[in-house]
This record gives C-alpha cells, sequence and structure tokens, in this order.
C-alpha cells in the first residue's frame, strides 16, 4: 500500500501542518484537486514541535494497525525532526509504502531546503548540484543577489523585496509577466 506523508509550512496559520495522505505514489496536488478529504492534516504548535500523539492519530486516520501506527510514528516523528534540524521548507515521502510483511519503506522523497539558512549546514549546500539549477539564479547567488527566474519577458530590478513584489503585482495587473524576480535590495554595488 502507498501513503503520502509531508512536513510544509502553512504560512496562512504560521504553522508547520503534517500531512498524509492514503494516495500515495501520485501527485499530492492532484489528489488535493480531485479529493481534498483525502489529505489529513495535523498543525504543529510553534515551539512545541510534532508531538507523538499527533502522529498516532493521522497514523489511525490512514487506517494503519496498531503496528503500523507505531511505525508510522517514529517515521513521521523523524521527518519533523530532520525538517527542523536541517531547516526545511518542504520535507515529503511519497510513496510511503506498507509492505506485505508491514515495514515502511520510504520509495521517493523531496526535500527542499531555506537557502538563507544554508550557511549553517555545509554538508547540504554541498549536495548542490549546478547542473539542476538554472545558470541565472547561480550566478546571481555568487553576487549575494536575490534572483528568481519566471516564464514572463517583462524584467523587473528593484531595491527592496516588498518594492518587487509590488512591481510584480503592477506588471501582472497590467496584463504582463514578469521574467523575474531581482532584488539587489541595497547591496549591490
Amino acid at each position: 500500500k502507498e501513503y503520502y506523508l509531508g512536513l510544509v509550512l502553512d504560512r496562512a496559520r504560521s504553522q508547520l501542518v503534517l500531512m498524509a495522505s492514503e494516495e500515495g505514489g501520485v501527485e499530492i496536488e492532484e489528489v488535493s484537486a480531485r479529493n481534498p478529504e483525502k489529505i489529513l492534516k495535523e498543525w504543529i504548535r510553534p515551539g512545541v514541535g510534532l508531538q507523538a500523539y499527533q502522529a498516532r492519530k493521522v497514523g489511525f486516520q490512514l487506517g494503519l494497525t496498531a503496528e503500523g501506527v507505531k511505525k508510522f510514528t517514529v517515521f513521521a516523528m523523524a521527518l519533523h525532526r530532520f525538517y527542523s534540524e536541517k531547516d526545511a521548507s518542504m520535507a515529503e515521502i511519497n510513496p510511503l509504502v506498507l509492505t506485505k510483511s508491514g515495514e515502511l519503506l520510504a520509495l521517493d522523497a523531496k526535500i527542499d531546503f531555506d537557502n538563507n539558512a544554508l550557511f549553517r549546514h555545509p554538508e547540504i549546500s554541498r549536495l548542490l548540484d549546478p547542473d539542476e539549477e538554472d545558470p541565472n539564479e547561480l550566478e546571481a547567488a555568487e553576487h549575494r543577489l536575490n534572483y528568481i527566474s519566471l516564464s514572463g519577458n517583462i524584467g523587473c530590478l528593484v531595491n527592496g523585496a516588498g518594492l518587487a513584489m509590488a512591481t510584480m503585482d503592477i506588471v501582472k495587473l497590467a496584463g504582463g509577466e514578469p521574467c523575474n524576480f531581482l532584488d539587489v535590495g541595497g547591496g549591490a554595488n
């Protein structure tokens, strides 16, 4: 049986949310669009962290046996610990597989790290594969500039992230599409 297990920041609630679904092995966005009720959510209080009872609750909601819930709880707690200790911004296991013998295995995972915290994690920074990154974003990072490539055709060079967001909003309001977010933030020379 395949499951989905993930941790992400719910910006609307300013809390981490543990998400799980019996619909593993497919894009969680598809499940959310087709059957949002199949995504189980458990919000995590800041400063407290994920509690074992919360993970057990989700495990039982997934329909796992008592033994399966124990294993799921260990998995969920370890994922939360990793997420917190490594300054992740998203961590998901999809699929998380329950084998016929009752073992839980992570067959695939996606993890995004907070780029602003990478200075604390040189072991993660060393994993960067430049061939998988946008060359413009890499060049900007070398100069300590905040740059994100987008799909539009109007370039934005702005001093300050708030002004950059407002400029992008105005461009979109006028029917245009920004091709980048570039905040020089007072650090350019």
